[in-house]
């Protein structure tokens, strides 16, 4: 079958696109004018536009879900620190002004040993958004405050 006649088309571009499309053809074993072809056929396909669109929604959906992820991560966070507070605060009195000077000389032991405690928590999983169901709504399963 013969190819009909092709038409000649001279293009101006810039030193990084040239050499992109010239590694792109080296890489690919074709013509840098077969590559620039194709790149323009599928530019001026109807679809090109709709497959475009088709990819930015697929990637917009999966930035959609990371950041839900983030945010449920976040809202566990908070919710934890809170709990804790609030746990914390209920089960200890204040001390005495002589207890005092002792509890502040322990706190930094303890303040250090909580960081390793975390440290090998996150090192060895799971966290706690793992333990997490996702299925739990933001609002299933409050308590009253």
């Amino acid at each position: 079958m013969k190819h009909p006649k092709k038409l000649r088309l001279s293009v101006y571009l810039d030193p990084e696109i040239m050499a992109a499309l010239a590694d792109y053809a080296a890489r690919r074993d074709h013509s840098r004018s077969l590559v620039a072809e194709a790149a323009i056929a599928s530019f001026l396909s109807p679809d090109a536009a709709e497959r475009q669109e088709a990819a930015t929604t697929n990637r917009l959906d999966q930035i959609d879900r990371r950041v839900a992820r983030i945010e449920r991560d976040v809202s566990i966070s908070v919710e934890t620190l809170a709990l804790f507070v609030r746990f914390w605060l209920i089960t200890n009195p204040p001390l005495p002004e002589p207890a005092q000077a002792a509890a502040k000389a322990q706190a930094g032991k303890r303040y250090d040993a909580f960081v390793a405690a975390l440290g090998r928590r996150l090192a060895q999983g799971p966290a706690l958004r793992q333990e997490i169901s996702e299925d739990v709504s933001a609002h299933d399963g409050r308590e009253a405050r």
